[in-house]
């Protein structure tokens, strides 16, 4: 029987260290698509995220709440390690496209009906997904590739991105309609 996350846990803090390496193996490709998506496919530097965020995984597991969802709080992680990284830099990926005089472009999507979930399942492809999810802007690619390939729900994807609640769900709902509008419009 496959040992959970919780208990994988518990058994590394009693002294079982291949308890830890069975949850690294387990959540490293999440964590490194989640990273992908986040910084844009540098190859070396989601390798060095990815590591890092393990890395510090294993240092913090002490102060892990075991009641929480263990991947939520590892793409927490992940998610802050790329921050940083992208203050280092002094670049966002996460920017809004407004110009100069505050005029969004995707405002021009209406939102007046949601994309039905049938539209993002009509793909019968892993590819096919990727290739119009890399098509959006960063921050839609980041909330459609947490909810529908991680299978996350807002409230962890609010806690993950470290925003409010409402914010992940119109994001997701603007995200939707612009997978919508690159379906329609490739």
């Amino acid at each position: 029987m496959e040992r959970s996350d919780k208990q994988l846990i518990a058994d590394f803090l009693a002294g079982d260290d291949a308890a830890f390496e069975i949850l690294v193996n387990r959540h490293l490709k999440s964590v490194y698509n989640f990273l992908y998506r986040l910084t844009g496919g540098d190859a070396a530097l989601i390798d060095d995220l990815t590591q890092e965020t393990f890395l510090k995984a294993w240092k913090n597991i002490r102060r892990f709440d075991v009641d929480k969802n263990f991947k939520v709080w590892l793409f927490s992680i992940a998610k802050n390690n790329a921050r940083d990284f992208w203050k280092k830099k002094k670049t966002l990926p996460f920017t809004l496209f407004e110009n100069s005089e505050g005029y969004n472009k995707l405002d021009e999507i209406s939102e007046d009906k949601p994309l039905p979930d049938e539209i993002l399942e009509r793909f019968e492809s892993e590819g096919e997904f990727d290739k119009r999810l890399n098509d959006l802007p960063k921050k839609y690619q980041t909330i459609l590739f947490l909810r529908y390939r991680d299978d996350l729900s807002l409230s962890e994807i609010a806690n993950i991105l470290n925003i409010p609640y409402n914010t992940a769900k119109s994001q997701h709902q603007r995200a939707l309609q612009a997978f919508k509008h690159e379906l329609l419009h490739p």
